[in-house]
């Protein structure tokens, strides 16, 4: 059943999903013209852009470039997010403000609620990339064509209560055209909580007493608690619906990325079985190697690791919130005090993160009490944080962001380069439109944040490290 909805929603709503790069493409059809949990799955069908880009892999450091390096040298150019204001979001704040939608297609309520949860998701994503964005202006159609800004900090405050409020609502009863989990809203009750799980130990470090409680509150209220219950997006073997990066490898023929010696060198050093999955073996000595990032002149496709085959097949699916995760953000959590038990429970869910992420990836675990044994990978009490953050950025591989993300927060992995001597970035560079179009609020925005010059490396308002 899952499949068929999937493909009556691409057929219908969808203008080739198969690129999802930051300008993503936008719906051609009028949002009256569709029903809520049709807006609500067109929503859906953004949600692999959120991972599936180059720019995102070349941030956290996974994939180097093997030709036209130019991304990767981290260039001072704007990234635009009118695409997700546009699309998904639009989709998502037309069935909010609905007047009447059809409890044919299942509880108003729990309509409601994964309209909530998606866009409390999709803006959580974009402020951690730009910082400060519109949000309680934006989306106001002709009303409003320039919204004001508002500060991460608020948004994270609304959003926290944005998902405490969906998740209160929801009632018994399915909703209809979800192709996410076909309509279970137990499980989108644990992705709400999960959610704000995962944004509250984002404060870790800007506003750790605010992060504690309200980890300890999305924890409570129940989150993810297998793989089963993962934010997936899963494609199809059909080309309305399609992996980005098939699109990319198999039907463009772009053997423009391996992976990176900042994730081989973590990974070979322990034989990490799933290095079998990321990643193809050189085509010149059947060796897992990688490419320096960055590199600009010994880049031959030949010598390098490309992307593994069960990466860019047609159907890869795109795992977004998952329950290693959770698991990892709780063996944080321990050790940090935030949550009982510090090393003992911390060293349980690290080791169960580990294992969550194999079982996950589909790699062979038939060694894994082996690899787990080894220096570096068994837990160590004093460096605990370094191996739960460094863990987790490779379980985190094509969630290029997220990775990001984490690295900004934490600081590990710890062998990230400077190709030219660029860092890597701390955000991403608002469109220049921006400047022309909503001037006032953007020059607002800039001086609040950054003094008024903006770049790659100021820091949003949870990075103070």
């Amino acid at each position: 059943m899952k499949k068929l909805n999937i493909m009556i929603v691409s057929a219908l709503l969808l203008a080739g999903c198969n690129n999802f790069d930051d300008d993503i493409n936008i719906n051609p059809n009028k949002p009256g013209q569709a029903s809520g949990t049709q807006l609500i799955a067109n929503a859906m069908l953004s949600l692999p852009g959120l991972s599936s880009s180059p720019q995102g892999e070349f941030m956290s450091q996974y994939l180097s470039e093997t030709q036209y390096v130019n991304a990767s040298l981290y260039p001072q150019s704007s990234t635009s997010f009118y695409g997700w204001y546009q699309g998904p979001l639009m989709n998502l704040e037309t069935v909010l403000n609905a007047e009447q939608l059809s409890s044919l297609e299942g509880p108003v309520a729990n309509q409601l609620a994964v309209a909530k949860i998606l866009k409390s998701y999709y803006i959580w994503n974009l402020t951690d990339r730009w910082g400060d964005i519109p949000y309680t202006e934006a989306l106001k159609g002709l009303a409003n064509f320039t919204p004001a800004y508002d500060t991460q900090e608020f948004i994270y405050t609304d959003l926290f209560k944005v998902l405490d409020e969906a998740a209160a609502q929801i009632v018994a009863g399915n909703i209809s055209n979800d192709i996410i989990y076909e309509g279970d809203m137990v499980k989108w009750a644990k992705l709400a909580n999960t959610i704000q799980m995962l944004m509250a130990l984002r404060l870790s470090e800007v506003n750790p007493a605010l992060g504690r409680e309200k980890f300890t509150e999305a924890m409570q209220a129940g989150v993810l608690e297998s793989n089963d219950d993962n934010l997936v997006f899963r494609h199809l073997e059909d080309a309305n619906n399609q992996n980005y990066w098939y699109g990319q490898v198999n039907v463009q023929e772009r053997e423009w990325w391996a992976i990176s010696s900042t994730l081989m060198d973590k990974m070979k050093s322990v034989s990490d079985p799933r290095l079998k999955i990321y990643a193809n073996p050189n085509r010149t000595d059947g060796e897992y190697t990688g490419l320096v990032f960055g590199e600009t002149e010994d880049i031959d496709t030949e010598k390098y690791a490309l992307l593994g085959d069960a990466i860019h097949a047609q159907d890869a699916p795109v795992q977004l919130v998952t329950y290693a995760q959770v698991l990892f953000a709780q063996a944080e959590a321990a050790k940090l005090g935030w949550i009982a038990g510090d090393d003992t429970s911390a060293e349980e869910h690290y080791n169960l993160a580990i294992e969550a992420s194999m079982e996950q990836w589909g790699a062979d675990t038939s060694g894994l009490e082996e690899f787990m044994m080894q220096p570096g990978i068994a837990y160590n009490p004093a460096a605990a944080i370094e191996q739960i953050a460094t863990q987790r950025w490779v379980h985190l591989f094509m969630h290029g962001y997220e990775g990001w993300a984490e690295y900004r927060r934490t600081g590990y992995p710890d062998n990230m380069v400077a190709p030219g001597g660029a860092e890597v970035p701390n955000r991403q560079i608002y469109i220049e439109t921006e400047q022309f179009n909503n001037t006032e609020n953007y020059n607002e925005a800039v001086q609040r944040q950054f003094g008024g010059s903006e770049s790659l490396y100021g820091n949003v308002w949870w990075d103070v490290n």
